[in-house]
């Protein structure tokens, strides 16, 4: 429930530099909070585990009651929306249920522990390179160029210069963002198309060119007679680069500048690393690369004391879940590597919409936290820039010196 004076403001000064004492408000005041701007949002963890665990949609043609930043959806057509609404994000059973099952393939324990080589050697080449010029941005230096290299290796495809694939992902994640702005509205429409496009001219390559990659598989997949259109493929493809590195980036880069900020917790791992696998959920638990995650109710939804009517957004506030006092303890905003039940998060989701790529990011983040405070124990911040986003949030910019 909402009390009467309380509006949540994400737009607030300083709230993208660090959004923790704006959500400490708000499970005070507004654990169900219905916004001034059409959509709802819940900040307590069993709150959002249980949005997230729900059988709520996930497809925006069920908004009925449509957020400001979303008045030309109905209007625009599923054309115009993120991956033009054919991605497994974007899609309730039986669809999702046909698209993960031909995509989850590629993402078996033992195809990921198979990466772990190449993991491994990624991140050593770019702390070589960071080691031996003495300063670096951890962000296009170490964060962006590994997860970035993997995903593409699985695809099939080549590295290939990629400044514009990062400004368009960068502006199609913004979709996400409860940005109530016409113009950059139509900036991601504009982006969504261009990089739908570009992945297109990808997939046509691939099917002239196949070889022993995701792409290739996904181009010939079929289980029980599904197949993907070409829509559909290019659109788990857009979602699988943008998942494989948009999002990996920010916690790479958020997990690093925790352990920078808490040089006794960075000690803790060096020294243990039998650590490495808690300290990772730690960290994605203690500043998760995605704050909100969304679900559109079908029916009306009871949840903390409110019923929430059919037809509404509502998102789940991660960042706010992560440290919930009441499920975490009055030390929810510290940082402890050791946490016993830091493999509780919410940042990879729940439910049949569990991230894919879960097992993926926990290997490339064990390699970047345990290999970065090993190599450089004396580190020290330089400048550090926030991306200024709401949602998929972490620095635009960490310089350091080694």
């Amino acid at each position: 429930m909402t009390t009467d004076s309380f509006v949540f403001d994400p737009f607030a000064a300083g709230f993208a530099e660090n959004p923790y004492p704006h959500y400490d408000r708000l499970r005070a005041a507004a654990p169900v909070h219905e916004h001034p701007l059409g959509f709802w949002i819940v900040s307590k963890y069993e709150d959002a585990a249980a949005l997230q665990r729900s059988a709520q949609s996930v497809d925006e043609q069920d908004l009925t009651r449509l957020p400001t930043w979303k008045s030309d959806s109905g209007e625009l057509g599923k054309e115009n929306r993120m991956m033009r609404g054919l991605s497994m994000l974007d899609r309730n059973p039986p669809d999702h249920t046909r698209l993960r099952r031909l995509v989850a393939k590629a993402f078996t324990p033992r195809a990921i522990e198979a990466l772990r080589p190449r993991a491994e050697a990624l991140v050593d080449a770019a702390l070589d390179r960071i080691a031996e010029a003495g300063t670096a941005d951890v962000v296009a230096g170490l964060a962006f160029p590994v997860p970035f290299a993997i995903i593409s290796e699985m695809l099939g495809v080549p590295v290939v210069e990629h400044t514009r694939l990062r400004e368009l992902t960068a502006i199609l994640v913004l979709a996400l963002e409860p940005l109530p702005d016409p113009a950059l509205q139509a900036k991601v429409r504009s982006a969504n198309q261009e990089l739908f496009a570009m992945v297109g001219d990808l997939v046509r390559w691939k099917r002239a060119a196949p070889g022993d990659d995701l792409l290739s598989r996904l181009i010939t997949a079929e289980h029980d007679g599904d197949v993907l259109s070409e829509d559909e493929l290019v659109a788990q493809v857009m979602l699988l680069y943008i998942a494989g590195h948009e999002t990996t980036v920010n916690h790479l880069a958020n997990g690093v500048l925790a352990l920078l900020r808490h040089p006794g917790q960075a000690r803790r791992l060096r020294e243990d690393p039998a650590l490495a696998e808690n300290a990772v959920a730690e960290l994605l638990r203690y500043d998760t690369p995605v704050q909100l995650m969304r679900r559109i109710t079908v029916e009306s939804m009871p949840i903390g004391g409110s019923v929430i009517p059919p037809g509404s957004l509502v998102l789940a506030c991660v960042g706010a879940a992560n440290r919930d006092p009441e499920f975490w303890g009055v030390d929810g905003d510290e940082l402890r590597l050791d946490r016993p039940n830091a493999q509780q998060h919410l940042s990879f989701g729940a439910g049949i919409h569990h991230c894919l790529g879960a097992a993926l990011v926990r290997l490339e983040a064990r390699a970047v936290f345990t290999r970065f405070v090993r190599r450089f124990p004396e580190a020290t911040i330089d400048e550090l820039r926030w991306n200024g986003r709401i949602n998929v949030r972490g620095p635009a910019e960490l310089s350091i010196s080694v």
